[in-house]
């Protein structure tokens, strides 16, 4: 089964479908390779947390879809890792993204995030993803790992080509996996010459004073996996949740009259339409049974957590948007061992960025009709978000 369009396009009447039909579908992965595709919420929970569903490489049967491919400097990081490197790599990193240190940066957060809306001015006409949406976490975790304004307007494209690739464009993905490793090796060069106050001088210290901890692939992975991870999903959640109140001016009258609800608000955002629409691809080391389908061992598993998360089974009237729903379970930021590491993060952005739009514009809607999903099936979100805004009814 070939899906790839039509998840794209239309992933809830399909995920509905493919429900109904039976919870476990034979599909054709994004490269042609075949999958196994999970789609109800019980499954995917379970198998999200399944430690014989490996996140390695190399328990993947021949001919089967395999994801993403990078060289070893950049592969070698927590989304391709089981435990006990999995546990020891997440313990380097982990205790930067606490709930309790990501608190930490909300001031700053939404200092960026008045500055990037100061620069829109009073009114007039935007694509909210360039302008915003994906500038903000941009900023943030470039600042986070120590990155300096200059080397940060090319990371957008880079993401897009690898998650996003264009089809004219088939050099596009190894063109930014080369930019990429040449623009990390100089910076850790330079942060070894010159560490400062940032989580990536951090890290280097950790590799240079212990290499039984952190070989040097594995640093060069984990900045780019925090890099990437820390702006892709924040990025999608930001730009969906925007556009789902646009589509449901009912729901933002409610956080306008009380925007102290914003912040419990995210979670249905993230249920509705959350960031992505699979999960990064699981190997089973051992013959598995999903929903009544045994899965041989080495088969490429997909989980599918927008699918988890409209199951009427699970969340009722699922296909609607209510930020008065307890949203509490929802699967997408994942769930388990390989539960989002910049989930904390993802949220505070969201809610800072959502609160500093609708306290500053009055009228805001959308400039045009026709949306533009990028075509991926990892990232859900949009190419862009056209809107009109204003200050007020004078616009």
């Amino acid at each position: 089964m070939d899906l790839a369009d039509d998840l794209i396009t239309r992933p809830y009447d399909v995920y509905r479908s493919l429900r109904t039909a039976s919870p476990v579908h034979r599909i054709a992965g994004p490269d042609g390779q075949p999958a196994w595709l999970v789609t109800r919420y019980d499954d995917v929970r379970s198998a999200l947390a399944d430690p014989r569903l490996s996140l390695d490489k190399a328990h993947a049967r021949e001919g089967s879809y395999r994801g993403l491919a990078l060289p070893p400097a950049l592969d070698a990081n927590l989304l391709n890792m089981d435990p006990p490197d999995h546990t020891r790599l997440r313990r380097l990193v982990g205790r930067a993204f606490t709930p309790g240190r990501v608190e930490q940066l909300r001031k700053p957060v939404t200092a960026t995030a008045e500055r990037l809306l100061d620069a829109l001015g009073a009114q007039g006409t935007t694509d909210l993803i360039a302008a915003y949406a994906a500038p903000l976490p941009i900023t943030v975790i470039c600042e986070l790992l120590g990155i300096p304004d200059s080397h940060r307007r090319d990371f957008r494209s880079w993401g897009s080509a690898l998650v996003a690739p264009d089809p004219s464009r088939p050099q596009a993905a190894k063109e930014a996996v080369v930019a990429m490793m040449g623009f990390f090796k100089d910076l850790m060069s330079h942060k070894r010459a010159s560490p400062a106050d940032d989580l990536l001088s951090d890290l280097i210290a950790v590799r240079d004073a212990d290499d039984d901890r952190l070989t040097e692939d594995e640093l060069m992975s984990l900045a780019f996996l925090i890099l990437f991870a820390g702006y892709e999903n924040s990025v999608q959640l930001i730009g969906n949740a925007v556009l789902a109140l646009l589509q449901h001016p009912d729901q933002m009258a409610l956080l306008r009259e009380d925007p102290a609800r914003i912040a419990g608000a995210v979670e249905e955002f993230a249920r509705f339409e959350g960031p992505a629409l699979l999960a990064i691809r699981r190997f089973p080391t051992q013959d598995v049974t999903i929903g009544g389908v045994t899965i041989p061992a080495g088969d490429t598993v997909l989980l599918s957590p927008s699918a988890a998360n409209r199951d009427p089974d699970r969340f009722s009237d699922p296909d609607r948007l209510d930020l008065g729903r307890d949203a509490a379970g929802h699967l997408a930021l994942g769930h388990g061992i390989h539960y989002c590491l910049g989930a904390p993060l993802a949220r505070l952005e969201t809610e800072i960025a959502l609160a500093a739009l609708l306290g500053r514009f009055e009228d805001l809607e959308l400039a045009g009709s026709e949306l533009r999903w990028r075509p991926s099936l990892r990232a859900r979100g949009l190419v862009e978000l056209p809107v009109r805004y204003g200050t007020g009814p004078s616009r």
